[in-house]
């Protein structure tokens, strides 16, 4: 059976739909677990859908 794709939502090119992702730094707490930071794809600011291009002006006469 056909998949429908949604094509009024496009993913970001540059995180690829993956907006906020988790990073372990090598180092590990007391207890064992990793330690590990959290970062936000710049382009998308973290929502992971494209931004519209923006709209032509035209200025001056």
């Amino acid at each position: 059976m056909p998949q429908h794709t949604h094509a009024h939502t496009r993913r970001c090119p540059a995180c690829d739909g993956f907006p906020t992702v988790a990073i372990t730094t090598g180092a590990r707490h007391r207890d064992g677990s990793r330690v590990t930071i959290r970062i936000t794809c710049p382009a998308c600011k973290g929502t992971g859908h494209a931004t519209p291009a923006p709209a032509l002006v035209r200025a001056g006469k």
